[in-house]
């Protein structure tokens, strides 16, 4: 049987989370990692994708008032939405390779701790 995390829960509740073997707790409840946890955190806070996106609904919303108010051309309003819907386009890609960057940080952290590579079989499924 697993062991479960010896943390205990903001909601006053015991961490259900299973750990491995010689583990006490998960990543999220292990004071070891509070520091990484803490790093993480705060680069999360001030990622640069977060502003992107707020500055680029204020300048939609903008764009929309002055359609709406007439003040702002309608067709020059269209072109700039598409402009804007572009830039969306490569910020969801940016999102995508940060993470795809993130996850394969990951697994070759996690194949190092296993001692082994794993090896991709022909069928495409992942294997030992």
């Amino acid at each position: 049987m697993m062991a479960v995390c010896a943390g205990i829960k903001r909601s006053v509740g015991r961490c259900t989370a299973t750990v491995g073997p010689g583990e006490s707790y998960c990543y999220h409840h292990d004071p070891e990692r509070a520091e990484e946890r803490r790093r993480a955190a705060s680069r999360a806070g001030k990622s640069a994708g977060g502003r992107e996106i707020r500055n680029l609904k204020k300048r939609i919303s903008d764009v929309i008032d002055g359609v709406l108010e007439g003040s702002q051309d309608r067709g020059r309003a269209a072109v700039a939405i598409q402009g804007f819907n572009a830039l969306r386009g490569v910020l969801e890609t940016e999102r995508k390779v940060r993470e795809l960057d993130e996850l394969e940080t990951r697994i070759e952290e996690l194949e190092r701790a296993a001692g082994g590579e794993v090896r991709r079989s022909q069928e495409g499924r992942w294997g030992a």
